[in-house]
């Protein structure tokens, strides 16, 4: 497997995963804390405004997905 192949598939199940948990029926709080800690997991450390405008560019990619069924 090509190593742009790879991380093409670690990107992807990544954002999968950060997607799942924002979709889990849990309060938002917790979800945001628990999504903070799998980033830092991946080496990824965002302040609290870049991990709210994450979640709403992931929101509306997920919301414009579930528009095209």
């Amino acid at each position: 497997m090509k190593a742009s192949s790879l991380f093409t598939f670690i990107g992807g199940a990544a954002l999968g995963a950060m997607i799942a948990l924002l979709l889990a029926p849990e309060e938002g709080v917790k979800t945001r804390k628990k999504l903070k800690r799998k980033l830092k997991e991946y080496g990824i450390d965002l302040s609290k405004d870049e991990l709210n405008e994450l979640i709403g560019k992931l929101k509306q990619k997920v919301k414009g997905s579930s528009d095209n069924d």
